[in-house]
């Protein structure tokens, strides 16, 4: 039987516009230029004003000043509806996108280019050491292949069949698994020491069998890493000595010679390419106790809609007589005339967005944005930035997980400046980074032969006031990736 209900509720769905804007809110500053290309060579009824004018010089990296953005957040509005395309138009030689910040000049040394080296990859080095060597067709080709198949660490984390199988279907090389051992073999005899290995055991080895076996030191690292790896990683040196019937001068030198080793050989020839480039978006400069906050400049591109665009839509427009292909003319250039309009308004709204929360954030942790010392930083989550601005949660923490700003101290993820807070035997709430830095320096000055466990820590902790669980300190010290005591001791 069928019946028929009637039902209200209550959905709150996103605008494309607010989804454009929430999208381009996380975007980091390294990436937003990426971002813009793609919608320009999407719409082109999008112009950038930097490529399109080319006759005044231009900084890669200048910055903005902030002073009258907040008023132009209150003149915004959030309605996309029609709209007046002469504010979205401007005079070739002038810039009034970016006009509203005036631009701090940069140092000169600043804005010099960073040299980059140029130097051969690991796999480019590998390639030529086997290009040397004296050998036929077949086993070069499964040479390529094997040095294709090393990961980034230098290790083969493949099974030999796989490579068998792979030389077979797409190089039509038919190789038996011990040829492609033998060759393996080979290569593991290539620099940097311990390349090809499939195992870290396997690379310590690599390197310990091309020093001088006849030392007995380097006997006895060679026997502790091919049979007691387990308990040297454990740091188990009680267990190494009588194993091994060694006195603790004896296995000092013996740990001394492994931790001399290179677990990953892939990466001692190589400049790291992976590291992130981080951008600021903003940098603070302290003026005499006064801190400035400007925006980087390419977080303020000078974008417009395009002029040919506007023309063709009036032309279209006061047509006399519209037939369907005129219709949907008419139609496409509105279209994209909108969308224009709806990303130049995400970017100012991004820009604005941005610029709030990190003042925002700035005044609340002023102390430390003045003296660069952590134990000056304040508790500070989302909520108290987002009830500041007047803004949500979600967009304070979309700020807060993709930005950095540049100050006098270092470069720093705005993500790092929120904490919880603690509070002390005094009654006074203070950061738990506070906490942290505490535990950082009795960590840093503990005596590495007897390194203080978490119980001790604790103590300590109370001893100065900060009185928190020992569950909690193993939680601060693992989130500052230092190990437990046992692994922190040294011979």
């Amino acid at each position: 039987m069928l019946k028929q209900n009637l039902q209200q509720k209550l959905l709150q769905k996103l605008s494309p516009q607010q989804i454009q804007f929430i999208k381009l809110l996380q975007v980091p500053t390294v990436s937003l230029d990426t971002r813009i290309k793609e919608e320009l060579e999407e719409n082109p009824a999008l112009e950038d004003l930097s490529l399109t004018n080319m006759s005044e010089p231009e900084e890669q990296y200048p910055d903005r000043d902030p002073e009258d953005d907040y008023s132009a957040s209150s003149e915004e509005n959030n309605e996309y509806d029609e709209f007046n395309i002469d504010d979205y138009l401007q005079d070739d030689n002038l810039n009034e996108y970016g006009s509203r910040y005036d631009q701090n000049g940069d140092d000169e040394e600043e804005r010099k280019e960073m040299p980059i080296a140029i130097q051969s990859s690991f796999f480019e080095n590998l390639q030529a050491q086997l290009d040397l060597l004296p050998l036929d067709d077949k086993d070069f080709r499964i040479g390529q292949q094997i040095i294709g198949s090393l990961d980034d660490d230098g290790y083969l984390r493949r099974p030999i069949m796989s490579l068998t199988d792979d030389l077979a279907f797409s190089q039509n090389v038919m190789a038996e698994d011990d040829e492609v051992e033998e060759m393996l073999k080979i290569i593991q005899s290539f620099d940097p020491p311990g390349v090809g290995a499939r195992t870290l055991q396997e690379c310590l080895l690599i390197q310990l069998r091309r020093k001088d076996i006849h030392d007995p030191i380097i006997k006895k690292a060679t026997l502790v890493v091919e049979h007691y790896l387990d308990e040297f990683t454990r740091k188990h040196y009680d267990k190494l000595e009588k194993s091994l019937n060694m006195n603790s001068i004896e296995l000092r030198g013996v740990v001394n010679e492994i931790l001399k080793l290179n677990p990953k050989p892939g990466d001692s020839n190589e400049v790291n390419t992976k590291q992130h480039q981080v951008i600021p978006d903003f940098h603070i400069s302290n003026n005499d106790g006064v801190l400035i906050l400007t925006l980087n400049s390419k977080n303020a591109p000078e974008l417009r809609v395009s002029r040919s665009y506007q023309e063709m839509f009036e032309h279209y427009d006061k047509a006399s007589q519209r037939d369907k292909k005129m219709k949907e003319a008419v139609q496409f250039v509105k279209q994209k005339l909108d969308s224009a309009k709806w990303f130049i308004d995400a970017i100012k709204q991004r820009q604005q967005t941005l610029l709030k929360t990190m003042n925002a954030i700035m005044q609340y942790q002023y102390e430390f944005f003045l003296t660069g010392d952590e134990k000056n930083l304040r508790p500070m989550i989302l909520k108290d930035i987002a009830d500041r601005i007047g803004m949500d949660i979600s967009t304070v923490s979309r700020v807060a997980n993709s930005k950095y700003v540049q100050t006098e101290f270092g470069t720093f993820l705005l993500k790092s400046f929120f904490s919880e807070a603690i509070q002390t035997e005094s009654g006074e709430e203070v950061s738990n980074k506070e906490v942290k830095k505490i535990l950082e320096e009795h960590i840093g000055g503990e005596d590495k032969r007897h390194p203080l466990a978490d119980e001790k820590l604790t103590d300590i902790l109370k001893e100065q006031g900060y009185n928190i669980a020992r569950r909690t300190v193993a939680k601060y010290r693992e989130q500052m990736n230092i190990p437990v005591a046992r692994l922190r001791k040294e011979l």
